[in-house]
């Protein structure tokens, strides 16, 4: 197996840090979650097990999936499951909800391009897709990513909120706009965000 290079390697871990900072922002606002994290939290609470324990589970399902339609996991995949977390966590510490509903408002729109940003540079390192990416990835083709991500982020929050979790604003912004935004800043960064085995 070749060693990644340092460039990809620092694209890897910068799109990481900007992800992990969307998702700050976004739960920041307070008003829904993503579709994915939707889902860990219904089978967090139909479950009766810790988010932590839910998210492993959850993830280790998506990726298996994922790897079923020949998108292959690597380091990446661990790698943006760990840094996004982190943080997310340490961010979450500082930042304060708004008071208002503007307030609100204007975090969840700063969220997404913050977000798009994120997975364009971590998927454009080319080292592996993390659980909700590789959802999306899996069906493109025959589905455009834009769209197949989506649908996982929509399917995510249906069965999620059937399971107890709450959806909100956010949710529906996620699962709305956010593939398409990251297919455009995919492609004004130039980068291929497609993780596919050879066959």
């Amino acid at each position: 197996m070749q060693r990644p290079s340092f460039g990809r390697v620092a694209l890897l871990l910068g799109g990481c840090v900007v992800l992990g900072t969307g998702v700050a922002l976004l739960l920041t606002a307070d008003a829904g979650s993503d579709g994915f994290s939707t889902l860990v939290n219904g089978v967090a609470l139909g479950a009766d097990l810790p988010f932590f324990v839910a998210n492993l589970a959850v993830s280790a399902v998506f990726i298996a999936l994922a790897a079923a339609r020949r998108v292959r996991p690597g380091i990446g995949t661990v790698v943006q499951i760990l840094v996004v977390g982190l943080i997310a966590d340490r961010l979450l510490h500082l930042l304060e909800t708004p008071g208002s509903v503007l307030g609100q408002a204007l975090l969840l729109v700063a969220a997404l391009p913050v977000l798009s940003v994120g997975i364009a540079l971590y998927l454009g390192a080319q080292l592996g897709a993390g659980p909700v990416e590789a959802a999306g990835l899996a069906w493109d083709p025959p589905v455009p990513f834009k769209w197949s991500y989506s649908a996982a982020q929509l399917v995510g929050a249906i069965v999620g909120w059937l399971l107890g979790a709450t959806i909100g604003p956010g949710t529906i912004a996620v699962i709305l706009l956010l593939g398409p935004a990251i297919d455009v800043t995919s492609r004004w960064l130039r980068l291929d965000v497609h993780q596919r085995m050879e066959p």
